[in-house]
């Protein structure tokens, strides 16, 4: 697949050169995703609908800033960049499902299983996932050992050891009182495994060595665990206007939270604490990594 080559951006302006990633993300999803007239119709819609439905677009801008920091060849990263976020995609999908979270808004659209049905919405997360996959055998250097160490990475973020497991934590946490520790550990699987598998793949392919994979390791923990602080802190704070989702969801369903063990003043220090970890890992790492640090910063400052 040919995607167009992203203009220049000064290593000066982080934040632009950040926009644009966002907008190239959003051409290679398009061009991997079936098109909705294509049979089965309404699976591919629901596919698309999940997909394309907007969203900050972290995980994948992580891909491409990582990359570029590494000197990864801009297909690799497109490819790496499409296969976490449908990965991230058909996660959400089934976070949504009355099963699970039962949320009615994403994106401030209806969930998937509200604007299709619960059958069609499972369907699309599981074609989400193979699609991830399928991208990377397809786009990844054959028989390299890179290409199957970033394969199971990915296989690994995603699985028991990774989302899956700190779901099932997540689920067994509702109602009950639970430690900082125990809540750390669920979401350091449940969100920090796939923020922290957006970094280290594009270093695995790029042929990082031993030290930076572990500062960058290190790096996606942080920030991983940064940013799901800071979406307990907007599901308390934020307007669903601006996060696309419905507030004080996780108070509706008694599930623990950062403020709720913390409290807000202590969660806020513990988010920037855990950003300025993060900034530290990557200090020593050789590229250029400004775009790494600009993203530490956003993590704590979002309003969405």
């Amino acid at each position: 697949m040919n995607h167009p080559q992203p203009r220049l951006i000064p290593v000066t302006d982080p934040a632009a050169e950040i926009a644009l990633w966002q907008q190239r993300i959003e051409s290679v999803l398009e061009r991997w995703l079936p098109p909705e007239t294509q049979d089965p119709v309404r699976l591919h819609r629901a596919m698309r609908y999940a997909s394309l439905g907007g969203g900050k677009r972290f995980r994948p801008v992580l891909v491409y800033t990582a990359g570029k920091a590494l000197g990864l060849d801009q297909r690799l990263r497109d490819a790496v960049a499409a296969a976490i976020e449908f990965v991230h995609a058909y996660s959400l999908i089934h976070d949504d499902l009355p099963a699970m979270d039962d949320d009615d808004l994403r994106r401030g659209r209806p969930t998937c299983h509200r604007a299709f049905d619960e059958a069609t919405a499972i369907l699309a997360g599981d074609a989400l996932q193979a699609l991830a996959f399928e991208i990377l055998a397809r786009e990844l250097p054959p028989g390299s050992p890179r290409s199957m160490a970033a394969i199971r990475a990915l296989a690994q973020a995603c699985g028991s050891v990774g989302m899956a497991g700190g779901q099932a934590l997540d689920l067994d946490a509702v109602g009950r009182a639970i430690s900082e520790q125990a809540l750390t550990r669920m979401h350091r699987l449940k969100t920090g495994a796939l923020i922290t598998a957006s970094v280290t793949i594009p270093g695995i392919l790029a042929g990082a060595n031993a030290d930076t994979l572990e500062r960058l390791a290190s790096y996606g923990e942080h920030i991983g665990l940064a940013f799901q602080v800071h979406d307990d802190i907007l599901d308390v704070t934020g307007n669903s206007e601006l996060t696309g989702k419905s507030t004080l969801a996780d108070v509706a369903l008694n599930k623990p939270t950062f403020p709720s063990i913390l409290g807000m003043a202590n969660s806020r220090r513990k988010a920037h604490e855990l950003r300025s970890e993060a900034i530290f890992q990557i200090e020593h790492i050789d590229g250029d990594t400004q775009g790494l640090e600009w993203l530490a910063d956003y993590v704590i400052s979002r309003d969405r």
